[in-house]
């Protein structure tokens, strides 16, 4: 009962622009210098109703995922089309093409406001580096928690001609701050290299499947998990193709029951490695979402998930080509919304053992990170104590 006054206020999806120089302290030392306030950051805020929630009660992670795809893409755009009304170019819209680095940190309630930040980051000749920051903020309190962080990378389309458009250049407050941004975009060039469409697998089956047998609990076929989306007029914007955030919802469901089978209880998302854009899916395609387990460890399940995209032009064929590519990680929990044993995956064949090693490989490197992000706040701490501790001992 509490929520209905929330439903009749905040229906409606509130999109404020602001100059936003203190998004968050981290977002704060890289920003550029821009005479155009309204070209720094964009904010979409949003009540979360009871059709937003998963299972488990909190917001559903799918549609975080949309909320910080739809933001990134209003700034990002916006950005890009910075010059096309005073020299008469072409309009060009930014697509979604890589998402890396996303971070569930706390879950998000029905009845609170998701407050989406987003700003742009570093512009290369193509591509953009967008920060998306989520904050949950409870009305009825006054409190606001921060939920979720990521870094989006968009590429402008021509409107006319669906040709990658060119990003119009950004000057940074140093040298050291541009330097930094080229380095991560060199980092996820080479990254996304060597996930390309022809690396990769065309139809990401389990090994050894067998028709009409029913496979073993904990193993990699039991809990793998096909679901089928066309794309309809409301799944797309302006430019006719699918939104990245649509997708991206999809593919969280997808690896949500991938995972929820494994474990045999409630899942969340608690982090995404990197989500790869390889192609776009027009308005009336079809697409094949695909995930598998890869790998466990004693609180997370690891989930590959693929999606194929086919057009009307190929249904009879049955062509389809390699849209999408990304790796989530969940964690299980019980009625309690608390941590469980995660059951070790069974791996039966070789393919799946390599799958296993590989992911065993990126969880350990993401452990180092974050003991290495623990340590550093540790020492920042320490060294802020010891500067407020000094004047006090000096007046002794």
């Amino acid at each position: 009962m509490i929520y209905r006054p929330l439903l009749a206020l905040f229906r409606s999806t509130l999109v404020r622009t602001t100059l936003k120089y203190t998004l968050t302290r981290n977002m704060a030392a890289l920003r550029p210098k821009e005479e155009d306030s309204l070209l720094k950051g964009v904010v979409v805020s949003r009540v979360m109703l009871p059709d937003d929630a998963n299972n488990a009660g909190n917001v559903h992670g799918g549609v975080i995922l949309k909320l910080m795809e739809e933001a990134g893409v209003v700034i990002a755009t916006r950005y890009c089309n910075r010059q096309a009304v005073s020299s008469k170019a072409n309009p060009v819209i930014a697509a979604l093409a890589r998402v890396e680095s996303m971070d569930f940190l706390l879950p998000m309630h029905i009845g609170e406001v998701a407050e989406v930040m987003a700003e742009i980051r570093y512009t290369a000749s193509h591509s953009l580096e967008v920060i998306v920051d989520v904050w949950a903020e409870d009305i009825l309190h006054g409190t606001k928690r921060f939920t979720n962080k990521a870094t989006l990378w968009y590429v402008p389309f021509n409107v006319e001609t669906n040709s990658v458009a060119a990003v119009p250049p950004m000057e940074y407050e140093s040298p050291e701050i541009e330097e930094r941004g080229r380095l991560a975009y060199e980092r996820q060039k080479l990254e996304r290299s060597k996930t390309t469409p022809s690396l990769m697998s065309p139809h990401p089956i389990c090994d050894n499947q067998q028709q009409g047998f029913w496979p073993e609990q904990h193993t990699v076929q039991y809990s793998q998990t096909t679901l089928t989306h066309l794309i309809m007029p409301s799944d797309c914007a302006v430019h006719g193709y699918a939104m990245g955030g649509v997708i991206m919802k999809l593919m969280d469901e997808c690896a949500g029951v991938v995972s929820a089978k494994h474990c045999h209880s409630n899942v969340v998302t608690a982090s995404i490695d990197t989500i790869n854009f390889h192609g776009k899916a027009k308005k009336g395609s079809l697409l094949t979402v695909i995930g598998r387990a890869t790998f466990t460890s004693s609180r997370t399940v690891e989930v590959e998930v693929n999606v194929d995209v086919e057009t009307i032009q190929t249904f009879a064929s049955q062509t389809k080509e390699r849209a999408v590519h990304a790796y989530f990680n969940f964690v299980s929990l019980d009625k309690q919304r608390k941590t469980l044993q995660v059951p070790p995956l069974k791996v039966k064949s070789p393919g799946e053992l390599q799958r296993w090693e590989e992911g065993k490989e990126r969880y350990e490197v993401k452990k180092r990170s974050r003991l290495k992000a623990k340590e550093e706040e540790r020492k920042k701490k320490e060294e802020l104590e010891t500067s407020m501790l000094t004047p006090l001992m000096s007046n002794m």
